[in-house]
């Protein structure tokens, strides 16, 4: 079997199309995930099992409580955390285009989704942090089970979309700088999945904290 060049193409390996790099093409053509899809996943498997052991902490202490929040602490305002929640989840769009864009081999398009939504991410975030030192104000995680379980549940929280900001940054710089290689495709699509994981995860423990408001 020859190609269009005359040239000899392998048996059971399709011609990669014009204008597609080789590694976008052996994405379209893996019949199974790769080993980094699924670190990935397994990684979060744990994670998610993490926070479902502290949520069910927060609630076997709420209903062992006779107040809930406990010490006269007010609860958690509905608005604020909710708006800033529903923006981080506004974020998946440029992120699950991102992954699109770079299975298609547009490397530049894709780094400019990620950048969009790692400015968007880095604004949810840093709203979250001045939430979380105003709560800081008004009790502190010694005072009371609810403030230990609360300020470990969002501190565990926040901590995964910084760690999702730092993948944002290295998967924008590698792919700039490396190009868009199989190892930086694997990357792109490792990331859309860890971003989905993190914002369902946000949405639940947004659910949790405003338990004693609804």
């Amino acid at each position: 079997m020859t190609g269009t060049s005359g040239e000899p193409v392998p048996l059971g390996r399709a011609a990669v199309p014009p204008g597609v790099p080789p590694s976008v093409h052996r994405a379209r053509q893996r019949q199974a995930a790769p080993n980094g899809i699924w670190g990935m996943v397994l990684f979060l498997c744990a994670e998610i099992t993490l926070f479902g052991t502290i949520i069910g902490s927060y609630y076997y202490l709420d209903f062992n409580s006779v107040h809930w929040p406990q010490a006269g602490i007010a609860p958690e305002p509905v608005a604020q955390p909710s708006l800033a929640t529903a923006w981080l989840v506004v974020t998946l769009l440029p992120i699950w285009w991102a992954n699109r864009q770079a299975h298609r081999g547009r490397r530049e398009s894709a780094i400019e989704w990620i950048l969009f939504a790692l400015a968007v991410q880095a604004g949810y975030l840093a709203f979250q942090i001045h939430l979380y030192i105003n709560d800081f104000h008004h009790f502190q995680p010694q005072h009371s089970a609810y403030g230990s379980i609360y300020y470990t549940l969002m501190t565990l929280d926040h901590a995964h979309v910084a760690f999702g900001l730092a993948l944002d940054l290295v998967l924008i710089v590698r792919l700039a700088t490396k190009g868009l290689s199989n190892y930086w495709l694997i990357g792109v699509r490792g990331l859309a999945i860890y971003w989905y994981v993190v914002v369902a995860i946000t949405v639940i423990v947004l659910f949790v904290q405003l338990t004693p408001s609804l």
